[in-house]
């Protein structure tokens, strides 16, 4: 059996002092936001008591779907980047960008820049190359096949939209077709979630439809994402059958919020193609804070 733990949208705090360079663009809308609203109820020790918890049940891999940080200011990046570092080893651990790691123009680079190797391919140079695509990335690990995607990109203000291209769905696409043909459980990574009216319209995934193709082309078991700080569950249509589509809450929200406490998802998967056996739990942070326990048991079975 391969446990797949999922986590999101950590949004690593404090915020660390900015420039008025810094600032002087999107960043002081979010700078904004963050003094009025997130900084109340995001808390590093929540997190520190996911991992812990992800930690004591014994995951086989970590899936991190976006958004470990808030304004992509150059600390921020490198911040996230030695957390990336004491968290463990690259191979172990799974990374697509959100919004907010691509927050202003040039910060996706920057971004992925400084965590290659938690977002590199298998087969991918093992030193990061300026003019190449990262995304969508897979990475083998016993019998699941981890297919990453990026939704990430600059936008104005006021907006957390996310584009999936044709590009990407195209690779995205043989990707999945020749993990399926070697026997392995596809599980695709993206931030925004792949499902038209599961947010807002200016944060949405531009490209909703063209991700649909590319699960029922390509084939997949399983879709994680992140981006709304929820707990959801959503299907899509796959070759065999439906196909989850998975979101979690906030790694880093604390109790009291408008959105739900702090929790990860975690993945049982067994079994052989044609009859893969899939377990979904949720555990979250408790009322008190101080501690992570079962929400849902079985988020669902297959």
């Amino acid at each position: 059996m391969f446990k797949l733990a999922h986590i999101s949208d950590i949004h690593l705090g404090p915020l660390p002092r900015l420039s008025i360079r810094e600032l002087f663009s999107k960043r002081i809308t979010g700078f904004v936001n963050w003094h009025r609203n997130r900084r109340k109820h995001l808390f590093g020790g929540t997190l520190d008591l996911l991992l812990d918890d992800i930690r004591a049940r014994e995951a086989d891999h970590l899936a991190v779907t976006g958004d470990l940080v808030n304004l992509a200011s150059g600390l921020e990046i490198r911040s996230a980047a030695a957390w990336l570092r004491e968290l463990g080893e690259p191979e172990e651990t799974s990374i697509v960008p959100g919004n907010h790691d691509a927050y202003v123009p040039g910060a996706y680079e920057k971004s992925m820049r400084a965590w290659y190797d938690y977002v590199r391919g298998d087969l991918a140079p093992p030193q990061w190359e300026e003019d190449r695509h990262i995304f969508p990335y897979l990475r083998i690990r016993g019998k699941v096949a981890i297919v990453g995607c990026s939704t990430a990109v600059a936008t104005p203000p006021f907006a957390a939209s996310g584009f999936f291209g044709q590009r990407q769905a195209r690779e995205a696409v043989n990707m999945l077709r020749a993990a399926g043909e070697a026997g392995l459980f596809r599980v695709v990574m993206i931030h925004h979630p792949p499902i038209r009216g599961a947010t807002s319209f200016h944060k949405r995934m531009i490209g909703i439809r063209r991700f649909a193709a590319v699960v029922t082309s390509g084939g997949a078991e399983l879709v994680l994402h992140g981006h709304t700080h929820l707990n959801t569950l959503y299907w899509l249509k796959g070759q065999t059958g439906p196909v989850p589509v998975v979101g979690i809450a906030s790694a880093s929200q604390g109790p009291g919020g408008m959105k739900p406490r702090a929790a990860y998802n975690l993945f049982s998967i067994d079994g052989s193609p044609g009859a893969w056996e899939l377990r979904g739990e949720r555990f979250s942070l408790n009322d008190r804070g101080d501690g992570v326990s079962p929400e849902s048991v079985d988020i669902f079975k297959l």
